[in-house]
């Protein structure tokens, strides 16, 4: 086993390195500052991204110069025979080096198959034997915010990280297209747009209520005279659902209707974002939009939105963070935010 420090000056000036993301959008999104510090350390390598079908989009561009191959899992990589697959793939790029930033044993075990000769990541899940540059991690570093996770592992393989916050950006033609769609659903683009994304992944324990963001919807849409845009995944339907009939308003409703790339680029034309701790919160900090976090049932010291045009609300309850998916009771710490509350941070964004 090496020093992980040694890791950096293993890759050489003509080296090809293959960084595995994380799975999820929020945490992806938490990963940019890292993989920024590796473009930044080696501007003359290539670099590739391995990353999952629903979080490629985000580094389409992000950083400049990184190639995006797709681990198709659900699909051809699925099962130890897509596994191979994979490996099989990634063994004909002849990467010489790969950093695995999520923790799983799986990654570390494509890496190895993939033959490729230095594979660095932190030292969990039983799978240090598949690496040859472990980064031991402490509880503190668990518990501080994932961002500061990504970065912490690595500065430890000798990478300068100087990028202290996640940033997206989106291109022009992107925006265009995305614009394209949602006019056919009758979005309005000469008024200004807010975001609300009502859903979250993990569970309804980070959601707040769907009537009340479907009354806030409506005093915002009042006030300012403005379009609002409901973002989210497909299985977050079933919320929207109970918030429409709440804002009898011009809601143009693009849940499940876009990909990851549309509603970026959708979210950056946005005078303001509002939604609970998910993926597209943290993409709409990262692209410098204006947020309004909601927080219940998880930390916002571990997962908040980053930036100076980020505000969080939270209650602070005896059982609050629990980081449970389901609350076994009435999500006290989300009933304790109102919508005067969410309001008013609305207003300040605008004023």
């Amino acid at each position: 086993m090496r020093p992980p420090g040694d890791f950096l000056h293993r890759i050489g000036e003509d080296g090809k390195i293959v960084i595995r993301s994380p799975n999820w959008v929020g945490d992806a999104v938490m990963s940019l500052p890292a993989i920024q510090a590796v473009r930044q350390s080696l501007p003359g390598t290539s670099i590739s991204i391995l990353a999952k079908p629903w979080v490629a989009d985000l580094f389409r561009g992000n950083p400049e110069g990184c190639q995006v191959i797709v681990y198709e899992s659900p699909g051809n990589h699925r099962g130890l025979r897509g596994r191979w697959a994979l490996a099989r793939k990634l063994r004909q790029e002849r990467f010489n080096s790969g950093i695995l930033l999520p923790n799983s044993f799986d990654s570390a075990l494509v890496f190895f198959l993939a033959g490729i000769p230095h594979r660095a990541g932190y030292n969990t899940d039983g799978r240090r034997i598949f690496l040859t540059h472990a980064v031991p991690v402490n509880r503190r570093i668990k518990e501080g915010h994932q961002v500061g996770y990504y970065r912490h592992l690595i500065r430890s393989l000798g990478f300068d990280d100087s990028q202290a916050r996640p940033r997206l950006r989106v291109e022009v033609f992107q925006k265009k297209q995305a614009v394209k769609k949602a006019h056919a659903l009758g979005l309005e683009e000469c008024k200004e747009w807010v975001g609300i994304s009502p859903g979250a992944a993990y569970g309804s324990a980070k959601e707040w209520f769907p009537e009340r963001y479907g009354e806030l919807a409506k005093r915002i849409a009042a006030q300012w005279n403005c379009q609002i845009l409901l973002l989210g995944s497909s299985s977050e339907r079933p919320v929207t659902d109970r918030l429409n009939p709440k804002a009898p308003i011009p809601i143009i409703d693009l849940v499940g209707r876009t990909t990851l790339g549309e509603a970026m680029a959708l979210i950056s034309r946005c005078r303001a974002f509002i939604g609970n701790d998910s993926g597209l919160m943290h993409v709409a900090a990262a692209l410098g939009v204006p947020t309004v976090a909601i927080f219940g049932s998880t930390d916002p010291g571990r997962t908040g939105p980053v930036g100076e045009t980020c505000r969080v609300i939270q209650r602070s309850i005896p059982c609050s963070p629990c980081f449970k998916a389901r609350c076994p009771q009435n999500r006290e710490c989300m009933e304790r935010i109102s919508v005067d509350e969410v309001f008013e941070e609305v207003r300040r964004i605008f004023s």
